[in-house]
């Protein structure tokens, strides 16, 4: 059994949390306690809601995310104005949602309208003392990236398939799960996975792994390098025993002759079968990344091959 899809239906699945103790419910007549009082010790978010506001139902649950992440340093407190309208009319609100940051016991800061995570993530921590902790994709997207270091691919896959239980159109987790089901040969699981992301999408990291998953399936019929070595040696202008042989070195992971291969056809006969080898190179390109120092030193070879 793919090691990854293992007891999927459980992958992603957070446990039950108790109740925020940092979110309350304000009203009129605990303003003092929940709001001026508690900023004494901790920030204090006021967040000015109604029943009708829509954009309060996006914003609200941001804020009670964020602050669940501040380990006690950020109380939420939510005042519905319909039923308790008297401090929104005191701070001038004009239109909700409204935010005051209370800190000492007074308002330091605030925002009307609802921001997006990240803008309201750099709000808390500009005020609050211990900042807002990471939140748990990137915690999942750290353990990933360690697991893939050490290349634990069950364990790296297992954290991007939570990824995607938690943000579906999380395309760096879909492009990682997508190179574990490659790195354990599980092509149809790959392409399954690619195809949670847009069709259109120059996202870096889904192009590679598109293109790790046309060159895997390529290799599979590439044959087997002794003989196509054998093929070039007795007939050097064989392009296709050389093509092979390039995505035969890709499987094996000798990223570095993989293009060298495909450079020799490049410099004795660039125009082979449609300029083939070209654009296998730039496929290659696009599945090692534009960082990576093989890649760089053999773009510079195509240029100087291209140009001299």
């Amino acid at each position: 059994m793919d090691p990854i899809n293992e007891n999927m239906s459980d992958a992603g699945a957070m446990p039950a949390s108790a109740e925020n103790a940092y979110v309350v419910d304000v009203t009129t007549e605990s303003f003092m306690a929940d709001v001026i009082d508690a900023s004494q010790d901790r920030l204090v978010l006021l967040d000015l809601w109604a029943p009708w506001c829509g954009p309060c139902k996006q914003l609200t649950p941001m804020l009670e995310k964020l602050v669940g992440q501040a380990n006690g340093a950020v109380q939420l407190a939510k005042m519905n104005i319909d039923e308790h309208p008297a401090v929104a009319q005191q701070l001038k609100v004009q239109s909700i949602p409204a935010v005051f940051a209370f800190k000492a016991g007074r308002p330091v800061d605030g925002f009307m309208g609802a921001l997006p995570e990240s803008e309201l993530r750099a709000f808390i921590e500009k005020h609050a003392d211990g900042g807002v902790g990471p939140s748990p994709v990137e915690t999942l997207m750290e353990a990933a990236a360690m697991a893939m270091a050490e290349n634990n691919i069950p364990d790296a896959g297992r954290a991007y398939a939570d990824i995607l239980s938690i943000e579906p159109t999380h395309l760096a987790a879909i492009a990682g799960l997508a190179q574990c089901h490659l790195a354990l040969d599980n092509f149809d699981a790959a392409g399954q996975t690619l195809a949670m992301a847009p069709e259109v999408c120059n996202d870096p990291d889904i192009l590679a792994a598109r293109a790790a998953l046309a060159l895997a399936e390529k290799a599979q019929d590439a044959g087997d390098d002794g003989e196509l070595l054998a093929a070039i040696e007795a007939n050097p202008e064989d392009y296709q025993a050389r093509f092979d042989l390039a995505l035969v070195y890709h499987a094996a992971g000798r990223r570095e002759d993989a293009l060298e291969a495909l450079l020799e056809i490049v410099a004795r006969k660039r125009d082979w079968n449609e300029e083939a080898a070209r654009k296998q190179l730039l496929e290659l390109f696009d599945a090692y990344g534009a960082g990576d120092e093989v890649v760089v030193a053999a773009r510079r070879k195509l240029s100087s091959v291209l140009f001299s």
